[in-house]
């Protein structure tokens, strides 16, 4: 009996840590953590315009459109901000998760919104969860500022 209930552990441990992102098509209306409305969102642009404005965090609701999500367990996702940056969107409590069909979709998220230090080793980490080349990890020598979006739910609505 014991073998029996070690087995299913060690199965339910092996399949948990080979997670995959959620399959499904990121259809509007579909929506991933808590439910969200898209009632008085703004603009990334505008959050951002805020925060370099003097404020601290904005909390409540943004409107942007995915460039990347996780492909390892959508985990993480960038958003589109102006001149070709990004904004990096990480899960709260590691809740939900996103699938990559997700990529290329408007989304309205509720969260908070603020700017961040991200350490080498976690900028390395994104892009190592990314796929990227070993060469292009290890051009990855200075910690970097960023908007970073802590999500606690997010619909897709285009």
């Amino acid at each position: 009996m014991k073998r029996i209930f070690l087995t299913l552990f060690l199965t339910a441990f092996a399949i948990a840590g080979n997670a995959q992102p959620p399959a499904g098509d990121a259809k509007p209306g579909d929506w991933y953590g808590e439910k969200v409305t898209t009632d008085g969102a703004i603009t990334i642009k505008d959050a951002v315009a805020k925060l370099n404005g003097g404020t601290e965090t904005v909390d409540g609701k943004i409107k942007a459109r995915i460039t990347e999500v996780c492909p390892k367990k959508g985990c993480w996702l960038k958003l589109e901000l102006e001149n070709g940056e990004t904004a990096m969107v990480k899960m709260k409590d590691y809740g939900f998760f996103l699938p990559v069909a997700a990529v290329g979709k408007t989304v309205v998220i509720d969260g908070e919104v603020k700017i961040k230090t991200t350490s080498v080793a976690e900028l390395k980490h994104y892009a190592e969860d990314a796929k990227k080349s070993k060469e292009e990890i290890a051009a990855i020598t200075q910690p970097q500022k960023e908007v970073r979006v802590m999500a606690k739910g997010i619909v897709i609505i285009d």
